[in-house]
This record gives structure tokens, C-alpha cells and sequence, in this order.
């Protein structure tokens, strides 16, 4: 895939080996909300070496540009919900440290159990204390937000702060109507997770992204699809 000039160097590269790894998959997909999409995003397969440093790489870039933004998270704790957010949030602190040891070596990562252990020191957290922290949750996706609702109840009874969330991918894809008419105007679940909750959320990449980034790669078709499927399913917030 050629690298493009709309989008900035990390996300570009991100998208690059995303796609190369088959980690987003172009074709025809059910989705849990039942409907048919055009792509597919799983970041359970990052499991290589090459691709864990690639997604790793692009959190951390991504919490570094936010730290220079005008309204930039402080935080304390990254938190990777279970299952798939505990190597996504121990390797972002461990890329934080690495790109800018001045600021992040000192920063702590934790984690969730499904559930909680009963002998040794028990609990369902593992990792730094989150009582009186700061916490910046990592995870991959944000599809009805019920995970993220669970991790933030967790930190909250373990006493912590969460000041935000940060996912991979941002699909602008609304919730489901509960009349089930696609054409009702709905808000998307990080949507309803910034009002609920106050908190930012922020991603690496959004459909408009990956739309953008591949523009002039020959991928015409899979481009129209996803666009058809963005002006069906575009969230109203």
C-alpha cells in the first residue's frame, strides 16, 4: 500500500501494517449488531512481534500529539481491560517510556480480572493501585460501549479517575434504533459514552481515515463500499 499524505506519518504507517498484517480486512462481515460491513478491524491480531510494536507505536504517538493539544489527558495509569486491552495498555506504557523516557518511564500500566481471585493477594486488579490515580483506558474499539462502562465502574470502585479513553479505531458508526429503522438518527457509542461519562475519547484512526488513506492505492471498490456503508450508518453526533 503507498503511503499517503493525508494522514500524519504514525497513522499512515499504522494503517499500513494493519492492513498488510490482516488485521482490518476488507470484504463482507457480520457484526454483532447484524449488520453487513465492508470491514473489518480485530486487534486481537496483533499478536506478532512486528505488529504488537506497530499498534504500540501508534497509542503512544497518539498520546504524545494529544499531550501537546490544548486540552491534553494527564494520567497516571494506562488500564487495558480484559482480555484484549492488557497487551495493548502494558505495551503502550512500555512504548511511552521508550520514545520520551523524561516524561512517561514513571508511568504505570494495570488490568482487570473477569474475575476476581480469591487466594494469593486477591482482587480483581493486577498491576499499579488505582486508588487517587489518574486512569487513560486502552482498548481496541468501542462497539455498544458496555465493556468500557464495566472498566470504568472497576476503576471508580477501586477508587480511581478515569480521564479518558483511547481506542484504535473510531468506526463514526451509530447505535443501533431500538425501533431497528436503520434510517432513525442515532449517536454513536463514543457519543453516548462523552456525554454519559464527561470524559474524552479519542482514537488513532477513523473511517474517514482509513477512507482517506487509501484513496489512490487501486482500492477503488472496497473505498465506494465503505463509503456507502458511512453515509447508511453515520452516527448523528
Amino acid at each position: 500500500m503507498a503511503a499517503t499524505t493525508k494522514l500524519s506519518p504514525y497513522k499512515a504507517e499504522f494503517l499500513k501494517a494493519a492492513i498488510e498484517g490482516g488485521v482490518l480486512k476488507f470484504g463482507s462481515f457480520e457484526l454483532k449488531s447484524k449488520r453487513t460491513s465492508p470491514y473489518f478491524f480485530n486487534a486481537g491480531d496483533f499478536y506478532r512481534a512486528d505488529l504488537l510494536r506497530a499498534i504500540s507505536t501508534a497509542y503512544a504517538k497518539t498520546i504524545i500529539e494529544n499531550g501537546s493539544s490544548s486540552s491534553p489527558i494527564e494520567f497516571d495509569i494506562i488500564f487495558g481491560p480484559a482480555y484484549k486491552g492488557i497487551p495493548l495498555a502494558t505495551a503502550t506504557v512500555d512504548k511511552l517510556a521508550d520514545l520520551d523516557p523524561e516524561k512517561y518511564e514513571k508511568k504505570c500500566y494495570s488490568f482487570d480480572r473477569k474475575e476476581a481471585k480469591d487466594h494469593g493477594e486477591g482482587g480483581n486488579i493486577v498491576g499499579a493501585p488505582l486508588k487517587g490515580k489518574r486512569v487513560l483506558i486502552v482498548d481496541d474499539v468501542v462497539t455498544a460501549g458496555t465493556a468500557k462502562r464495566e472498566a470504568i465502574g472497576k476503576i471508580r470502585k477501586e477508587g480511581g479517575i478515569v480521564v479518558g479513553i483511547l481506542v484504535a479505531l473510531d468506526r463514526m458508526e451509530k447505535l443501533p434504533a431500538p425501533s431497528g429503522d436503520d434510517s432513525t438518527p442515532m449517536p454513536s457509542a463514543i457519543g453516548e459514552i462523552r456525554k454519559e461519562y464527561g470524559i474524552p475519547v479519542l482514537s488513532i484512526l477513523t473511517l474517514d481515515d482509513i477512507i482517506g488513506g487509501l484513496k489512490g492505492t487501486g482500492v477503488d471498490d472496497d473505498i465506494k463500499r465503505m463509503e456507502e456503508y458511512k453515509a447508511k450508518y453515520k452516527a448523528s453526533d
